[in-house]
């Protein structure tokens, strides 16, 4: 009997084996995909673009009209206020991230969600608010300090704090720039290795000396990303410096843009473009030392999962600390709610309240009876909810794509998506100006370019909500329903659409809270055929009326107060019912 003996396989190189490659399919959901990122994208590309060209092609123009602005007073008063409060806030939030993470005085969901309340008060109704507080006659707060001192025999016939100066100005840009270093920092810190800190401590540094050498160095990533977050708001932001600015008589950069964009005739383009340039250059100064420290720096500071701090007692002292932060949510958010609410109220801005006579008929006729208002209030509703609902099915459809797919087309969209959120929204305004108001498209006073420029200027926020819920699912239901031979559209309407909600609605509260309460842009784009809320509050504080000006801010706080809270109970049951799915994280 003959054996035959089977020759051992041969090894083949890997290189040498022929690599098919699969051909990609573009189904309709893809190019659905790809054509509504390219859109986002282009919503926040086209406006700089135009602010680029127009600066080239009016080079000569927009320098003659710089001639004639004091840009150094207006760029002097632009970086101490912006400077100043940004380095505040970030000491505030840091610390407050701090004591809520490291400490055992943290009070739970109070400690981690009072600080960033702020963001519910548009900036135009908390401006208001203090204005209400702090005016030197007049204001709440003051007229409470003087009734105090009047005990005393210390007699003042006004103040003594007066909003209308450079402290009164910084306050109010602090309290808004807070938000932004505290999610940063808590961020940070709960990603921070806490075994750096208790070595530091076992080697026998102090408190103080750990935080100096250990904690503040480790964070540097996250407070770097916090001052950028607050640079490009406060850069951009209009209300503040316009209501208390003004009264101060301090000039700032946003809101000479605004004022020769939209209450100068005709519109001084030239001079805008050029303190628009002013803006983005110093944004993108502080991009490049951020870029380039985080290059140098060395941060590896990420700890396994299960590592959790160990809280740091205060013994005595948390019941201190407890009440300074109960006190610093109370100045800084309730006491503002409150002069508004008064006001709304009683129908009049006054010492002498009436309380007895505090009724809802003032609150209702100063919203309804005034024909503006009202048109303001409902074209203000309707943008939100048109923007809010285009802007969250849109990133929701990209996200899909996006975040799935590996190719360099998505990651290039995907950058296109978020690049606004780099810019000031003020910049972002101006470019809208000078790409559609005008020739081929004649978009300026129209209801469209108002909530086109909604969607350039928030998409990018809910653009990460909606990039962070595709990305937890897991592959095994989506795998599960092509195998069981469901279509790609079946899978998205079975399995990923209830996974993604909870995120989803959540963006579109966001989308819907920062349309609705935006200044920014309406300050520059709003007109007579499309008045919004926080161009018709700025109408109405020139005016000087007040109680219309307190039930208009008090209208949009609730708004914005009831929408969020709504979202959220709604997405937590939507996140009981999504986790009750296997792979559904």
């Amino acid at each position: 009997m003959t054996m035959t003996s089977t020759p051992p396989p041969q090894t083949v190189p890997l290189d040498a084996v022929p690599v098919r490659r699969a051909r990609r399919k573009f189904t309709p959901l893809t190019v659905a995909s790809i054509v509504l990122a390219s859109f986002m994208g282009a919503l926040g590309i086209v406006p700089l673009l135009a602010v680029g060209i127009n600066a080239i092609t009016q080079g000569q123009e927009v320098l003659e009209a710089l001639a004639r602005e004091d840009v150094f007073g207006l760029l002097r008063n632009t970086l101490i206020v912006v400077g100043v409060s940004t380095v505040l806030a970030l000491i505030i939030g840091a610390l407050l991230a701090w004591i809520n993470e490291r400490t055992d005085a943290g009070m739970g969901m109070v400690s981690e969600s009072m600080p960033l309340i702020p963001f519910m008060l548009p900036p135009i109704a908390g401006a208001v608010g203090w204005v209400l507080l702090m005016a030197p006659s007049a204001g709440y707060l003051n007229g409470a300090i003087r009734w105090f001192f009047d005990l005393f025999g210390v007699n003042m016939e006004s103040g003594p704090l007066d909003i209308y100066s450079w402290y009164g100005l910084i306050l109010v840009y602090t309290i808004y720039s807070v938000p932004y270093s505290f999610m940063m920092c808590t961020t940070g810190l709960r990603n921070m290795d806490p075994a750096l800190e208790e070595q530091s401590r076992v080697s026998g540094s102090s408190l103080l000396r750990t935080l100096r050498t250990v904690t503040l160095p480790a964070m540097a990533p996250s407070l770097l990303g916090a001052t950028m977050l607050i640079l490009m708001s406060s850069f951009g932001l209009f209300s503040i410096p316009s209501v208390i600015g003004q009264g101060a008589d301090i000039p700032i950069l946003s809101v000479r843009i605004v004022r020769l964009l939209n209450f100068t005739f005709p519109a001084e383009t030239g001079a805008a473009i050029g303190l628009s340039l002013i803006v983005v250059a110093f944004v993108a100064v502080f991009w490049w030392l951020q870029t380039t420290t985080l290059k140098r720096g060395r941060f590896a500071t990420i700890g396994g999962k299960g590592q959790r701090a160990t809280r740091i007692r205060l013994g005595r002292g948390k019941i201190f600390v407890r009440a300074g932060i109960v006190m610093y949510i109370i100045i800084t958010t309730v006491l503002p709610l409150l002069a508004l609410l008064i006001v709304s109220l009683n129908g009049f801005w006054t010492l002498d309240i009436n309380w007895s006579g505090l009724s809802l008929d003032s609150f209702f006729q100063a919203l309804f009876d005034d024909r503006a208002t009202r048109r303001a209030l409902t074209n203000s509703l309707v943008f939100a909810t048109i923007g809010s609902v285009i802007g969250i099915v849109a990133v929701a459809v990209s996200s899909l794509w996006i975040v799935r797919s590996r190719s360099r087309g998505a990651r290039f969209l995907d950058s296109t998506i978020k690049f606004p959120a780099m810019l000031s929204h003020l910049v972002i305004a101006v470019g809208f100006v000078l790409a559609f108001a005008g020739p081929p498209f004649n978009l300026g006073g129209t209801a469209l370019i108002m909530v086109l420029a909604y969607l350039a200027l928030y998409i990018p926020q809910a653009s990460v909500s909606s990039d962070a819920a595709v990305a937890q699912i897991g592959k095994e239901l989506p795998e599960a329903s092509r195998v069981s031979g469901s279509g790609e559209l079946r899978t998205i309407v079975r399995i990923y659409l209830p996974l993604m909600a909870p995120a989803l609605i959540v963006g579109w509260s966001l989308l819907f809270v920062r349309m609705i309460g935006d200044l920014t842009a309406s300050s520059i784009l709003a007109g007579t055929r499309n008045n919004v809320v926080g161009f018709r509050i700025l109408e109405i504080y020139q005016n000087g009326s007040y109680a219309l000006l307190a039930s208009l801010a008090t209208a949009l706080t609730l708004i914005s107060a009831v929408i969020v809270i709504l979202v959220l109970i709604i997405s937590r049951r939507l996140t009981r019912w999504s986790n009750q799915i296997p792979g559904g994280s």
